[in-house]
């Protein structure tokens, strides 16, 4: 043993530490929190690992049968002359784009209007009433809104009636679809999202809006100077975050959309369970699925690299 420790060159104060029953020591001193990251470790292995290996189907004619015979990129030239896979991929882009600049938007505002409040009671109120929102799954989100929407007893609709107004089909017409869901998935994440950046706005240094009133600064002037600059580095970060999630809609889409507004509602995800599920096309489905990881990747690199420039150190 003391001739492999010196073949590797490992200082002799340190050899202790790579000794075999040394590191079986440490897992059985630790072994509590071994077993409490247990769960997680095994969820991550299972459930998004493991399911990798499916993505050879990419490359396969495969279907209920089983694996068929090795087809190539056949899956990938079909999904790139799709008209129902380039109409998803370009309403994923525009909902997603749309919803990065609106929640990043009300998020930021919301989060320096919350900071200005005084009092401590009235600011965890409405910042609880904001937060709730949050932990209601898109199932009841769904339902709630397509009560309130319907042309049939719905609660905005009798307002519009009631001033004078037709009522709308706001998730059956496609010129209003985009907007009625941009409203919803702010209004379920906007308040949640203001997390971050109030935690980042209190650990603003307080010397820094003392000097700037010494200098005659109003609140204004205060927020643009120094609020803003120090709330840069926490934007890029969600910023890159919310890159690596514009094509994970799903959910949100799915208890929203039906087939009189596929034309400005289909997105990626949801292009993937109807061509895999009701359709039985999983090959295909696998490589519309591993086309969208290769590019919401690329997107995530990208972003990292701009940056990396921009504030000289990376974020990945």
């Amino acid at each position: 043993m003391e001739t492999y420790f010196s073949e590797v060159h490992i200082p002799m104060g340190n050899r202790s530490a790579y000794a075999p029953g040394r590191a079986w020591n440490r897992l059985w001193k630790y072994r509590m929190f071994y077993l409490l990251m247990l769960p997680g470790f095994v969820y991550l292995v299972l459930f998004h690992y493991l399911p990798m290996l499916g993505l050879r189907f990419s490359f396969y004619d495969y279907d209920l049968r089983g694996v068929g015979d090795f087809i190539g990129f056949e899956h990938f030239r079909d999904a790139l002359s799709s008209e129902g896979f380039t109409r998803a991929f370009k309403n994923t882009l525009i909902l997603s784009s749309a919803n990065i600049v609106i929640q990043m938007t009300l998020t930021i505002s919301i989060s320096l209007l919350l900071n200005e409040l005084k009092n401590r009671l009235f600011k965890r109120a409405v910042q609880t009433v904001i937060y709730l929102p949050h932990f209601l799954s898109w199932v009841v989100v769904g339902a709630l809104f397509t009560l309130f929407l319907s042309r049939q007893g719905g609660l905005v609709n009798a307002v519009i009636s009631g001033l004078g107004g037709e009522p709308k089909y706001f998730l059956g017409n496609p010129t209003l679809w985009r907007g009625t869901y941009l409203f919803i998935l702010s209004w379920r994440e906007v308040g949640w999202g203001t997390v971050v950046f109030l935690a980042a706005l209190s650990g603003v240094d307080p010397q820094l809006y003392e000097a700037a009133i010494m200098d005659g600064a109003n609140r204004w002037k205060q927020m643009v100077h120094i609020t803003l600059p120090q709330l840069v580095p926490v934007i890029v970060i969600v910023l890159i975050m919310n890159l690596a999630k514009i094509f994970n809609l799903f959910e949100s889409v799915f208890v929203l959309y039906n087939p009189l507004v596929y034309k400005v509602s289909d997105v990626i995800q949801t292009y993937v369970y109807r061509s895999g599920i009701t359709q039985f096309r999983f090959g295909y489905a696998t490589a519309v699925g591993l086309f969208r990881s290769v590019i919401a990747f690329a997107l995530v690199v990208s972003a990292n690299k701009i940056s990396s420039r921009l504030r000289g150190e990376s974020v990945l």
